[in-house]
């Protein structure tokens, strides 16, 4: 028996890495029955005559709906100067799906290249500095020296907007790395995603999935206590509110608005916030933690 890494999945097929070597396989006849491998899983495989099946699934860290990735310790949030043009509103909401999901996000900014020294890109990018979000920029030439060590030994999704350049920073980082890549849309003004189907990719040392992740903007399943905890900015004033159950928008005595009014916490990433609570309880009018 060996033990290894689920790194591709197409169809029913599974392709797992044992000990730097790629091994076909499919899933047994018990596993059928009940949870499927993912890309990420840690399985044992056995040989059955000329093929291999993955005989058990180890326990997940944690799993992804979209895109099907298990293990997952980190998520690459590809954004944009120009063209498409850089949001906060989308890096946050993508941060608020993340966080919320116990995944690490780390921001890139891509084509560093398009911007001028008095783009406001300058300052939101020091904003999130300041609020202890990992931050990286690239251009068409260069990437920031110390993100290939970022990517080391963990399993990485990538999520982000349509034509910010994901498969061509993936293509920077590692010359040997091919995924299909096309233009941006001049009609549409974004891009086309192009990636067929869920994998891992060995790149500076770590994983990387290419499949479009948190796609689906649903912030349904959240609670909101939950989440305000989850957002770095507003760590440092969770428990000092008047009230305990406090969601942080229109209580009396907020620690966190308290914060916000006094600079102490982003504005724009509290308004988006609050953007997001709305959109909560339309779905769930009334609110209780873990209910």
């Amino acid at each position: 028996m060996k033990i290894g890494k689920v790194m591709k999945i197409i169809s029913n097929q599974y392709e797992v890495l044992c000990d730097q070597k790629r091994y076909p396989c499919v899933a047994m006849g018990k596993l059928r029955k009940g949870a499927s491998p993912l890309v990420g899983d840690k399985v044992q495989i056995e040989q059955f005559q000329d093929r291999y099946g993955i005989q058990k699934i180890f326990p997940r860290i944690n799993e992804l709906k979209r895109p099907s990735v298990a293990n997952v310790d980190q998520a690459l949030i590809v954004m944009s100067c120009k063209d498409p043009n850089f949001s906060t509103t989308l890096i946050d909401r993508l941060i608020f799906q993340i966080t919320y999901a116990n995944i690490e996000p780390i921001i890139m900014v891509t084509k560093m290249d398009l911007l001028d020294d008095k783009s406001d890109v300058h300052q939101a990018i020091a904003e999130y500095k300041h609020s202890g979000y990992r931050i990286f920029t690239s251009d068409v030439k260069t990437v920031s020296p110390d993100f290939l060590q970022v990517l080391g030994n963990k399993i990485t999704v990538l999520t982000g907007q349509s034509g910010a350049g994901k498969s061509s920073l993936l293509n920077r980082l590692d010359p040997s790395f091919h995924l299909q890549t096309q233009e941006i849309s001049k009609a549409l003004g974004r891009g086309k995603h192009t990636t067929r189907h869920c994998e891992l990719h060995c790149i500076a040392n770590g994983y990387v999935a290419d499949t479009p992740g948190f796609s689906s903007m649903d912030f349904s399943h959240m609670h909101i206590l939950e989440l305000a905890d989850r957002i770095l900015d507003f760590q440092p004033f969770i428990g000092k509110c008047q009230f305990r159950d406090c969601k942080h928008i229109n209580e009396p005595n907020c620690a966190i608005r308290q914060a916000v009014n006094e600079g102490k916490v982003c504005a724009y990433r509290y308004h988006h916030y609050e953007e997001v609570v709305r959109m909560i309880e339309q779905v769930k009018p009334r609110y209780e933690r873990g209910s």
